[in-house]
């Protein structure tokens, strides 16, 4: 998929883990998993909020949008 999901990246700069953000944002360990590892075919806007919010950044510091390679795409 395109889209690049880099929240560990952000777990990592707060020094967070991820069943904190779960609970801060109020989804379960197991669909913020599924978001982070890049297995989510979609994100509410209202959860991307919620995890701007707490991580206190911006969208695009969380996705990123990755050229598929000519070969698989």
């Amino acid at each position: 998929m395109p889209i690049a999901v880099d929240i560990d990246v952000m777990l990592a700069r707060r020094k967070m883990s991820v069943g904190e953000l779960a609970d801060r944002v109020g989804i379960t360990p197991t669909n913020l998993a599924v978001l982070k590892n890049g297995r989510a075919k979609a994100v509410r806007f209202a959860t991307l909020a919620a995890l701007c919010e707490v991580l206190d950044c911006q969208p695009g510091d969380l996705l990123r949008w990755e050229p598929e390679d000519a070969a698989g795409g």
